[in-house]
């Protein structure tokens, strides 16, 4: 009997809960949204967050609002929307570091990188493009590949910093295509670009946007890009796939909430994102910084930081980057 009368009073508990939620959920939102970017104005995250504000607060119906605390590789504004109240009044926009990179490069976080966090949905696929200085006698991934081991020890690439995106992604190259080739650290994107069209450095994977002047000019050579498929951006570069199959090193955007957050409130905005990344002028400026739009369920977003962490710590392990 008392089993009984327990599990009675934990279904009504539970009920009482969900019912409301779904109230909760009903009226909201009922003031402005913070969306909290992890980093400093004028970056790629704070240019795609931009984009994406004014459409979805009209169709919330309350103003979406950024809110820029750069610092400590994204995990300062992080920790605050992972201990911020789950009522979906802070977001995150979240990029590989919080949740699948820095985990695996830092000691010790100031939250739980697994726990702490929910996903709401994805917001974009940002792509790498591979490219090398004029000088370098290698036309495509292929013959780069070739060049390569047949130099082992003599190509070096360029990253903006250790434990970058930059910088595990062509050290996965590295791996997959089997081939030893130097990394040289930079403090950012701008003196790694200079070097490699100084032709200091022969070669990098980076962004396209950080890229795409250069390459236009003629100063760089595009190889490849790192997405499976090729980029709207650039359409003439085939994916470096191509040549060492099963490449990829996508950067991915997203928007997540702290734990805890009313179901339906995530999916309601889950289903608000979605439909503004299929707006034509949304998705024009996604392109125009080499960005591809993609959503996706909270289930999907989440699926996808398991495998990418898992993936990344990988490749962390094998480049021999050690926490700090």
């Amino acid at each position: 009997m008392r089993l009984l009368n327990a599990l009675t009073l934990f279904l009504s508990l539970a009920l009482a809960c969900a019912l409301a939620g779904a109230a909760f959920a009903q009226d909201y939102p009922t003031k402005p949204i913070r969306l909290v970017v992890p980093f400093p104005p004028g970056g790629g995250a704070d240019i795609i967050a931009r984009n994406i504000v004014e459409p979805l607060g009209r169709r919330l119906g309350q103003p979406v609002i950024v809110d820029n605390r750069g610092g400590a590789g994204g995990t300062l504004g992080a920790d605050l929307v992972a201990h911020a109240a789950p009522d979906g009044y802070t977001l995150l926009y979240t990029t590989p570091g919080q949740q699948m990179v820095n985990p695996h490069l830092m000691a010790k976080l100031p939250y739980d990188a697994a726990n702490d966090l929910t996903a709401v949905s994805q917001l974009s696929l940002g792509t790498y493009v591979l490219v090398v200085h004029k000088d370098v006698p290698a036309k495509s991934v292929a013959e780069l590949v070739a060049y390569a081991k047949a130099h082992p020890g003599k190509v070096n690439f360029a990253s903006s910093g250790i434990g970058a995106g930059s910088h595990l992604g062509a050290e996965l190259l590295k791996s997959m295509a089997g081939i030893q080739i130097v990394h040289v650290p930079y403090k950012g994107s701008g003196p790694a670009v200079a070097d490699v069209i100084g032709g200091r450095v022969q070669m990098a994977l980076d962004s396209i946007s950080v890229y795409m002047p250069h390459i236009k000019s003629g100063a760089l050579r595009a190889l490849g890009v790192s997405s499976l498929a090729r980029n709207p951006s650039l359409p003439d570069t085939p994916p470096i796939a191509d040549a060492v199959p099963g490449f990829e090193a996508a950067v991915v955007n997203y928007i997540s909430a702290p734990a805890g957050t009313p179901k339906p409130v995530i999916e309601r905005l889950s289903k608000e994102i979605n439909a503004v990344l299929k707006l034509p002028e949304v998705q024009a400026k996604f392109h125009a910084n080499g960005t591809i739009p993609r959503g996706s369920s909270p289930e999907q977003m989440q699926a996808l930081i398991k495998s990418e962490s898992a993936k990344w710590k990988k490749v962390i392990e094998i480049a021999g980057v050690k926490p700090q």
